[in-house]
């Protein structure tokens, strides 16, 4: 019994390394189209941008981390971008490999400053640009071609740790 009582307590804790507690499993199919939502939720517009503002019953930022957060179905009101960007939420992945429901990221500096998006798929087949959701000031959830990662900036691959498939 006592063997039993520690390995289950091992798998537990190993369980906490993969996937936060605040972060059910969410397929890629899942998070893309929870994140397709926002383009559309506010009276047939997207969602406004607002770091200070929680959208619908859910309760998620308005913001680039809290879009994340939401779409990943990572507890609401979300994490914010500093923490998207390492464990236990995300691992670090090579740019090359990103697969749709992955994240691109830039930890660095402060709140106006750091920034996550969404990768959707790659814009041509030379991964020169690629699409993506994304959370931005001004314009609110967009759809577009971005190629942050990509050179001479400081965003980073991310694969998140609850993101299944």
């Amino acid at each position: 019994m006592r063997v039993l009582a520690m390995a289950a307590a091992v798998l537990v804790a190993l369980s906490t390394l993969v996937a936060p507690a605040h972060a059910v499993s969410v397929s890629r199919q899942e998070m893309i189209n929870r994140a397709k939502t926002w383009l559309t939720a506010s009276n047939g517009g997207p969602v406004p941008y607002n770091q200070n503002l929680y959208w619908g019953a859910e309760g998620y930022r308005q913001d680039c981390s809290g879009y994340v957060s939401m779409a990943a179905r990572i507890g609401a009101p979300g994490q914010r971008t500093v923490e998207l960007a390492k464990a236990p939420f995300s691992t670090g992945i090579a740019m090359n490999d990103l697969r749709w429901g992955d994240i691109v990221v830039d930890p660095v500096g402060d709140g106006n400053t750091r920034h996550v998006v969404i990768f959707d798929k790659w814009a041509d087949p030379y991964k020169t640009a690629y699409y993506a959701y994304e959370q931005r000031d001004i314009h609110g959830t967009t759809y577009r071609v971005l190629r942050y990662g990509l050179g001479g900036d400081q965003y980073v691959a991310r694969r998140l740790t609850n993101v299944t498939g």
